[in-house]
């Protein structure tokens, strides 16, 4: 990207955007030229760039995508705010379940943003995550109120479930994992209880839907 096509107002918030498709990118950067007070400076198209292009830019908040290629957006996230631990980023995604929100909130960022919702909610969460305030979309905000209370997968349960997910059997799972399969059913009955599933088929939705399992 050019200087020609970003503002250059010096007191303008300074944004950077990473996402792996070129078109959101295009209409992210028409969209944020359209608004008052805020300057493009950089766009990365996967992870890695927009830790580097962090690094030489200084952005005051970065948009991230989540889902890219070299280097995903939560590993981006962790390595920017190692190298600055307040820096103030903004996920956006298609995904509001829970659990996905949860972990981008816990490697540090500030706001978490349907892509669905840009043209309307976009500026706002630029200005409260610049001012040091937490932006979360309604919709994400619904979820994560909605499962506050529910119970936790173990580790060895999200074990069982990724590989359950992958089309195994309780006794292909069980090999894998070195268990019984007793143990996998034993497993198994936890996760249908905790996740409020009816079969296992439903319990694999679920997950990939609140975001506890990847897509």
């Amino acid at each position: 990207m050019t200087a020609s096509t970003m503002h250059s107002d010096s007191q303008a918030i300074r944004v950077l955007i990473a996402d792996d498709h070129q078109l959101l990118l295009d209409g992210i950067a028409t969209l944020l030229q359209s608004f008052p007070g805020v300057q493009l400076v950089g766009q990365a198209s996967d992870g890695q760039q927009a830790v580097r292009q962090f690094t030489e830019l200084q952005p005051d908040v970065t948009l991230m995508d989540l889902q890219m290629p070299v280097m995903n957006g939560l590993d981006a996230i962790d390595a920017i705010r190692r190298l600055r631990p307040h820096a103030r980023i903004i996920v956006l995604t298609t995904y509001k379940g829970d659990a996905l929100v949860g972990r981008a909130v816990h490697a540090g960022a500030c706001g978490y943003l349907l892509k669905s919702s840009l043209r309307h909610e976009l500026l706002a969460a630029i200005q409260a995550v610049h001012a040091g305030r937490r932006y979360l979309s309604p919709e994400a905000e619904a979820e994560m109120a909605r499962y506050a209370s529910a119970d936790v997968l173990s580790n060895r349960e999200l074990d069982v479930l990724r590989l359950v997910a992958q089309g195994n059997s309780n006794r292909e799972t069980g090999a894998l994992l070195s268990i019984k399969e007793e143990t996998v059913k034993a497993h198994m009955s936890t996760i249908l209880a905790k996740l409020g599933a009816k079969d296992r088929t439903h319990a694999v939705t679920i997950a990939l839907r609140r975001g506890i399992l990847d897509t």
